[in-house]
């Protein structure tokens, strides 16, 4: 079953996740934590949670069948509305939902425990989020009261406001069911309602950009402003004393206004780039934080001294789709990205903080003077891009093409912001830059523009360094790619013409044509192989050996127009993506398709990264970057060619959560079912000898009983104890690691009178004198176990307690010597076991030279000693031996 699976998914690529994306139109949502605060935005069918001291991202919700269209928090709960369900979240994992609307849900309250939640067909629910249980629902006839904005009065128990799309409001009692009041309002729709910090005063925006403060408990309109900017879509207030109410546009336009003055303070142009349709500012701080359909996320600081913010820091994405990708460098963990909102966008793979927009100067200054829009001032959408990291640090190192542009752009990545030059500038409409591509040096760039001409810049100075086709052989249509090797020799141009061209670098003259039966669309060089893939308008690929100028391998398949192209780091794969939605993988050696599948919404663009891991997408009217993860990179499993009869199947895009693939998790469990019914080896505690084992107890356990004098004597006390003025009342206990009171002895015998103790109380065995002398096959090993769960301090007591002056004799000296022998002769903890020599022989080495039964044990102890180390020692040079001959052997 597993195996079936596979088969109909991509043999090469799994979906792995999606970068770019912030917010979208649905209002982000602010939770306060302690000192800390959240704030949580959708983004397709799955949520957002950053930290708003970074802005960077903590948690990704799991994606829901459906698009979110509403969304609200309860502490540590996220809730939204996907479709007719609400479901409740908790650190990005799914635990509960609501599944009692029958219309979509599109407006979310938390109010206590509890949520209230509206549809479409305007019904209200009221239900706990803990049990998910109804408490109430009940409708209201929409001919009359469409319900279009919702908010929990501060300090009204129990009641919401609701405004409708006829501009009346009312306020109802949830627990009783019951409507408190209805205020007239305002012949025109009711879109934001939010409370102010003042108690029953709450501000209305309405459709026609009219802002209302009204006091909901005398009904009572106490200030009115307007806005030219469209209609009202955010409302907040600042709670840090400052008397300011900050109210958002469809423009992106943010106005602030004075509520003690009732006058306008302040107009933030160009916040967004759409509608501001989230806004809140934070508790008691200075700070707003607004979102928007654009795929940005802002925080804005109020420290100007006129009163006025300033952008503290952003999260942003493409607001329209990206058209062109680029991996910038060599570790595959930046991509550079340009798309229809006319920015070049520098994405970072793995941590999303560092994601930024190259800067196209003081764009906002120019607006205000130039009274042109924003979009206007930009620089047009760019249609290619080339980078390179050799000269980074000393000059520009991106170049651009943009639509109808006459020339190429620099860039600078360690300026994060647009060159100083602009190559090839002079104001000619025939003249647009339609390819460039820069030189494996760094030094020089190459632009191809529509009528044909081809030119070469310094990009240290932007000055032009020599122009190829001036003589008359030059390409007769639009230059579609050019390209130079890594050697600086050769340069590779392709043309609408039917031709591609090959021409001295250094002194700008052709070397060879090749003419071709249709007209290029794109072409990709491969600079360390000489390869170059081209793209031709019959929807086929061929690969050119711009050595020997030969056609090497030719790729017919595609059934549309091929968007992009992407060449793997070995020359080995060819990506092709095409707008009949297809993603094809071509080996090259084989000249066989070794992968294919389809996508929703085709792919704009594509490239591999330098490690082949990723192979990162961008598709048409969508803001996304997806990357796919390369399965052969990670299992080793090189793929079989497909037939010619392949039904590719569709793949879902990835998700902005780092997706698992199903089909690897399947054969996983598979594996591990074969695993478990194959009978388990299990390692024995001893291996046999010669080998010793080490009984992985710390260092200090075993080197403390060498030096426990030493720590005795550094641990003596510097002053006499004192006597206690009472001494406690404690119950006898035993000695160990373990505190257990001493129950065996009885002092009923005692004469409760005499302060002496009787002499039978001293006169018993110790644990360790009672076990040496029971006559055991396994007593060594019963021996080692009772000291090993003793401390260093109990073990020394016991030692001594077996000398002959102690209490002991020498018969129990003999059997604890017959004992280390016996342990050595099995080599479990071996050094543990050397320990207890070393302490045994400094406390009793005086008797070995007195009792001849003590010295012939001690030298029988000797020899073992010799013969264990011995064999140890030549194992362990033995293997030395062979690590320094495989180190030192040459293949």
């Amino acid at each position: 079953m597993a195996e079936r699976k596979i088969k109909m998914e991509s043999q090469v690529f799994s979906p792995f996740r999606a970068l770019g994306f912030v917010s979208n139109h649905i209002p982000l949502c602010l939770e306060a934590r302690g000192s800390d605060n959240f704030v949580t935005t959708v983004v397709g069918s799955s949520y957002h949670i950053y930290n708003c001291q970074r802005l960077n991202l903590l948690f990704v919700g799991q994606s829901t069948s459906e698009p979110i269209s509403a969304l609200c928090s309860a502490r540590t709960l996220t809730i939204v509305a996907t479709g007719n369900k609400v479901c409740i979240f908790q650190r990005g994992k799914q635990i509960s939902s609501y599944n009692e609307h029958q219309a979509t849900v599109h407006m979310l309250l938390q109010l206590g425990d509890h949520i209230i939640s509206i549809d479409d067909s305007n019904a209200i629910h009221v239900w706990s989020h803990k049990t998910s249980e109804s408490y109430l629902i009940f409708s209201l006839d929409p001919r009359e009261f469409k319900i279009s904005a919702c908010m929990h009065p501060s300090t009204y128990l129990n009641k919401i406001l609701l405004g409708s799309k006829q501009g009346t409001l009312q306020i109802w009692n949830v627990k009783t069911h019951k409507l408190i009041h209805e205020l007239k309002g305002w012949r025109e729709p009711v879109v934001v309602l939010e409370q102010s910090p003042a108690v029953d005063v709450v501000g209305v925006g309405l459709q026609s950009g009219r802002i209302v403060l009204i006091n909901i408990k005398f009904e009572k309109i106490l200030m009115s402003f307007y806005q030219e900017f469209g209609l009202v879509t955010a409302i907040s207030f600042r709670t840090d004393g400052k008397p300011i109410m900050a109210t958002g546009s469809s423009s992106g336009t943010i106005s602030f206004w004075d509520l003690e003055k009732k006058q306008s303070s302040y107009v933030l142009q160009a916040a967004h780039s759409g509608n501001v349709t989230g806004m809140k500012f934070f508790q008691k701080q200075p700070l707003l934080i607004t979102s928007g359909p654009d795929n940005s996320l802002k925080i804005w600081i109020f420290d100007n001294p006129d009163g006025s913010c300033r952008l503290l820091k952003s999260r942003c994405g493409h607001s329209a789709p990206p058209t062109q990708s680029l991996f910038y460098g060599s570790y595959g963990n930046v991509v550079l990205t340009a798309g229809m909102d006319r920015t070049l966008r520098y994405t970072a793979v793995m941590r999303g903080e560092q994601c930024h927009e190259f800067s196209q100067g003081s764009l906002l200054k120019k607006f205000k003077h130039s009274g042109m829009q924003i979009e206007d001032l930009q620089l047009p959408p760019i249609t290619c891009i080339a980078a390179e990291t050799s000269r980074e640090k000393d000059w520009d190192n991106v170049v651009t093409c943009h639509l109808g542009y006459s020339s190429g752009v620099t860039w600078s990545t360690m300026k994060r912001a647009k060159g100083k030059f602009k190559l090839g500038l002079d104001g000619s409409k025939t003249k647009v830059a339609t390819a460039v591509d820069i030189s494996s040096c760094g030094n020089f760039s190459i632009v191809g523009y529509k009528n044909g001409l081809i030119e070469k810049f310094n990009l240290q100075s932007g000055i032009q360094r020599g122009c190829f086709g001036k003589k008359g052989n030059g390409h007769k249509g639009i230059i579609r790619g050019v390209a130079v090797d890594t050697a600086n020799l050769v340069m590779v141009s392709t043309s609408a013409d039917k031709s591609i061209k090959t021409w001295d670098f250094k002194e700008h003259t052709l070397i060879d044509t090749i003419n071709c039966q249709c007209p290029v669309i794109k072409s990709r060089l491969h600079r360390e192989s000489s390869l170059l893939a081209v793209c031709f308008e019959d929807f086929s690929l061929t690969i050119y050996d711009i050595d020997t100028r030969n056609a090497v391998r030719k790729f017919p398949g595609h059934t549309s127009i091929i968007t992009d192209i992407s060449w793997s780091s070995d020359a080995r794969w060819l990506v092709s993506a095409s707008m009949d939605g297809s993603i094809k993988t071509w080996d090259v050696p084989s000249a066989r398709l070794i992968d294919c599948f389809l996508v929703d919404t085709p792919a704009s663009s594509v490239a591999i990264s330098p490690t082949g891991e990723f192979l990162a997408t961008t598709h048409q009217d969508d803001l996304g970057i997806y990357l796919w993860s390369n399965k052969v990179t990670y299992s080793g499993v090189y793929p079989s060619p497909l037939p010619n009869d392949y039904q590719p199947v569709s793949l879902s895009l990835p998700t902005t959560q780092i997706e698992t693939e199903e089909s690897q998790v399947e054969v996983e469990e598979v594996e591990m079912e074969e695993k478990s019914n194959v009978e388990e080896y299990i390692s024995p505690e001893q291996i046999s000898s010669p080998l010793v084992t080490l009984s992985m107890l710390p260092e200090s356990r075993w080197q403390t009983l060498i030096n426990l004098e030493l720590i005795k004597e550094r641990n003596k006390p510097k002053q006499p104890p004192k006597k206690p003025k009472a001494a406690p009342f404690f119950l006898p206990t035993v000695g160990g690691l373990e505190t257990k009171f001493d129950i065996t002895q009885s002092n009923e015998d005692e004469d409760e009178s005499s302060r002496v103790k009787k002499f039978q109380t001293f006169g018993f065995d110790s644990p360790i004198q009672k076990l040496l002398k029971q006559e055991q096959t396994d007593r060594a090993v019963i021996f080692l176990d009772k000291l090993r769960n003793m401390s260093p301090s109990e073990t020394d007591v016991e030692f001594r307690s077996l000398g002959p002056d102690a209490g002991g004799s020498v018969e129990l000296l003999c059997i604890v010597l017959q004992c280390f022998i016996d342990l050595l002769r099995i080599g479990k903890d071996y050094e543990l076991v050397q320990a207890y020599i070393s302490l045994f022989l400094k406390l009793h080495g005086d008797l070995l030279y007195i009792e001849k039964e003590l010295h012939d044990k001690a030298e029988l102890l000797t020899t073992i000693l010799q013969e264990t180390w011995t064999n140890c020692d030549e194992l362990i040079n033995q293997s030395v031996c062979l690590v320094n001959y495989f180190k030192s052997a040459t293949i």
